[in-house]
């Protein structure tokens, strides 16, 4: 344990020093640009759709550095930002659930006055210069940025759009699995492996099981983390299954009030059933970038459904390069990992390249994959034990364990990261 403190502590110093100083000179530009930048009638817009970690980070970034003349628009269908690093515990503890949901209203104050506008809505086509959204609005833009992200199945992520009907539906996975005795989850991913832990540390007397098509959980990361992970399920009686990939029937439980989303049967490969009170399905992401689909169709990959981009993160198509359109976060092909820390590091090359343009220059800011920062992990197993897990490039995996986890994942973090006071959370619509 010391050792890998030790480790972790001299990656982050590897890490940060470098980037200490372009992070000073950048805080400095920031302060200069609120004093100079000027809101205007009719400015020209850089559009950022999608107002997850991704959207939001990079337009708040533009925000802060688009000369006087620009305007960011930011488009988002969610009525609240989602924090869905929470909705796995959200989803077994109840009365929590707003907490995932922080309102929009906040993001402004960071940036000069008029320089981001937030606008609630869906995108149903993009063309040349324009994005039109499903009520009719056109909003015309010089720069777009897409930060879509992916869809994955509840309680991962959530089909409701309105913070109220999102709660109720986190409420009515906690109201299952309150009363049913037999509960799967399907999917050794992060979710899966969070939410079995919870319901198993909040519910200790239910059969619990996991079941992942792989023999290994969490395969994006490496062997030591499914062996402490896997160690860490079993001790909280949490039953495993590997490599399974098990077909999923729906029958009708004998108790009508047991497993209100309809209890299952799954069908191992052994042929053996196992019945369920509720089945949750944790596998799988759609990335959203049919947005692309009518005016630049190439640009999405057909093996990955992602969208192509350069180094530089403007859209490839084909040498039919649409130069002002970029693509970031879970969206984009960057060949990097996929998590919310990435997004950040990739919303700056975004900024500087479009700053850039706007000035006359050619883009020349790169993403260039950090997998050690980047793809670094913090895992909740149960209640209190938490762990943070990062694999450098050239050597052994670091992994740290605490038992400091307390049941709000200390969310107030969140909030105030986006300028959001906790303490509101019970008055908002």
């Amino acid at each position: 344990m010391a050792f890998d403190t030790l480790r972790l502590i001299l990656v982050a110093l590897k890490f940060v020093v470098p980037f200490a100083f372009p992070a000073l000179i950048d805080q400095i530009q920031v302060i200069i640009h609120k004093r100079t930048y000027k809101a205007v009638d009719s400015p020209k817009n850089v559009v950022v759709v999608g107002g997850s970690f991704a959207g939001v980070q990079v337009a708040q970034k533009l925000a802060n550095s688009v000369p006087t003349g620009y305007k960011v628009i930011l488009i988002e269908r969610n009525s609240h930002f989602n924090y869905t690093f929470n909705f796995p515990r959200y989803t077994v503890l109840q009365g929590h659930g707003r907490l995932a949901f922080i309102p929009y209203d906040h993001i402004t104050k960071s940036v000069p006055a008029g320089s981001l506008e937030h606008v609630r809505g869906s995108v149903a086509e993009i063309k040349q210069g324009t994005v039109i959204l499903q009520s009719g609005e056109q909003i015309s833009y010089d720069f777009l940025v897409l930060a879509t992200g992916c869809s994955q199945s509840p309680p991962a992520k959530l089909s409701s759009t309105e913070r109220s009907s999102a709660c109720e539906e986190l409420q009515g996975y906690q109201q299952s699995i309150e009363r049913s005795d037999r509960i799967a989850v399907v999917g050794g991913g992060a979710v899966g492996v969070e939410l079995v832990a919870d319901v198993k540390s909040y519910y200790p007397d239910k059969h619990v099981t996991l079941i992942h098509s792989r023999s290994q959980l969490l395969p994006r990361f490496g062997p030591r983390l499914h062996r402490h992970v896997l160690g860490s399920l079993e001790k909280l009686g949490v039953e495993v299954l590997l490599s399974e990939r098990p077909e999923i029937r729906t029958f009708k439980s004998e108790d009508g009030e047991k497993g209100s989303r309809g209890a299952k049967s799954l069908v191992l490969k052994d042929g053996r059933v196992a019945n369920f009170d509720v089945v949750i399905p944790c596998t799988g992401q759609t990335p959203h970038s049919s947005i692309l689909s009518t005016l630049i169709p190439e640009a999405i990959s057909a093996s990955t459904g992602r969208i192509l981009v350069h180094r530089t993160l403007q859209v490839a198509a084909n040498g039919k390069n649409p130069v002002n359109i970029f693509a970031l976060g879970d969206v984009a092909e960057t060949r990097g990992p996929k998590m919310a820390r990435a997004a950040f590091f990739q919303a700056s090359v975004v900024q500087k390249n479009i700053v850039s343009m706007i000035g006359g220059m050619k883009p020349s800011a790169v993403y260039k994959p950090q997998p050690t920062i980047e793809g670094s992990l913090k895992l909740t197993i149960g209640k209190t034990e938490v762990v943070t897990y990062c694999q450098p490039e050239n050597g052994a995996e670091i992994l740290l364990t605490s038992s400091k986890g307390r049941d709000d994942l200390e969310v107030e973090r969140a909030w105030k990261f986006y300028g959001a006071d906790i303490r509101d959370a019970g008055s908002l619509s």
